[in-house]
């Protein structure tokens, strides 16, 4: 596999890079991370007309997808002698590499934006990592990053354009698409939460040209969107967003060129929109996301009304890592009319 950033440009990196690499993952990573379930609600394909599959992988370990990556990566970098690893984050990736550091006994060295959730700073405490705010800018993070791994000698686990990042979150979109193959179904789509772009590109990687891959991004973040437009990555304002799992306000340069840009689409999503699709999720599968994922849940209910969407649509619902603050001022309002559960169970699991 190639190793982006040493000498390897993306170009480079991109035409190493195949389903392959992400089945090599999926051995790789056997037994370390949960075969999440593939979650069903019929109240939920009724208001939309089509067949949702939501891969649950805010039931991962570190609470989200991230962990698949990161393992992955500090793995490799343990094996060749580490000292250990420092990450930029808005959290989720922070966590995983934590986590994985922990694994394998070595320092971890994360820097998060001053405004990171406390939910997801507590857990990269939890896991032993020593924490360095920096900004709110991807900017300054990258910037802070440079000088803890030039100090301290630590190696980069980059969330973006790290092909072992990129080809461990592949194998999300690989078990979706395992598992509903396993039920018969070979899905039309599937939708991604696009920040820095690993999910997009892993999801690319996995699904070849059989399966169309969608992006689903905050409006308030358009960073994918920005970069179809300029041709390539540019950083955008960055206006707050519910979302901050998908804050980066620059998509990496691996992800964008894995990710077809010419022929990937992506929907933007408002606040509003990813708000209720977190409530959605919640009374009809009885699943607690955050705003990322939400956010691909709410681009995937867009995209089953439309024309030639196809029967059946696989959704990643990339973490749940969500604040208790947030759950709480949403819960103190009552379910939309048509999104209360009825009484029993709609809600199905897919484990296969």
């Amino acid at each position: 596999m190639p190793e982006y950033g040493k000498g390897t440009s993306a170009g480079t990196a991109v035409a190493e890079l195949g389903r392959a690499d992400v089945d090599d993952a999926l051995v790789r990573l056997a037994g370390k991370v949960l075969r999440t379930p593939v979650i069903r609600s019929e109240q939920l394909d009724a208001a939309c007309g089509a067949r949702l599959w939501l891969k649950a992988e805010n039931l991962q370990h570190g609470g989200s997808f991230k962990v698949r990556g990161a393992l992955l990566a500090v793995e490799h970098l343990a094996a060749a002698g580490s000292r250990g690893v420092v990450a930029q984050s808005t959290g989720n990736h922070a966590i995983a590499v934590a986590l994985a550091a922990r694994a394998h006994a070595l320092p971890a060295l994360i820097v998060l934006p001053d405004d990171a959730p406390g939910t997801k700073v507590r857990r990269i405490r939890e896991a032993g990592a020593h924490v360095t705010f920096a900004g709110t800018a991807l900017a300054e993070r990258i910037a802070v990053v440079a000088e803890l791994r030039e100090r301290h000698g630590y190696d980069v686990v980059d969330p973006y354009n790290d092909p072992r990042v990129v080809a461990g979150q592949g194998t999300a979109t690989a078990e979706l698409l395992s598992q509903t193959a396993a039920q018969g179904v070979r899905l039309d789509s599937v939708v991604v939460p696009v920040g820095g772009g690993s999910a997009l590109a892993g999801a690319c990687l996995a699904a070849g040209h059989g399966t169309r891959v969608m992006g689903a991004e905050p409006e308030n973040v358009p960073a994918f969107t920005a970069a179809q437009r300029a041709g390539g990555p540019v950083t955008v304002p960055a206006r707050h967003t519910v979302a901050d799992g998908l804050r980066p306000d620059r998509i990496g340069d691996l992800p964008y060129a894995l990710a077809r840009p010419d022929s990937t689409r992506v929907l933007t999503v408002g606040e509003s929109a990813i708000t209720d699709a977190l409530q959605t999720a919640l009374w009809l599968t009885r699943l607690l996301v955050e705003p990322a994922a939400a956010t691909a849940l709410a681009a995937a209910l867009v995209h089953a009304r439309e024309a030639g969407a196809g029967t059946d649509i696989g959704v990643l619902l990339t973490g749940g890592n969500v604040e208790p603050a947030l759950v709480t001022r949403l819960l103190a309002h009552t379910a939309p009319a048509g999104r209360r559960p009825a009484r029993g169970t709609d809600a199905g699991a897919l484990s296969a």
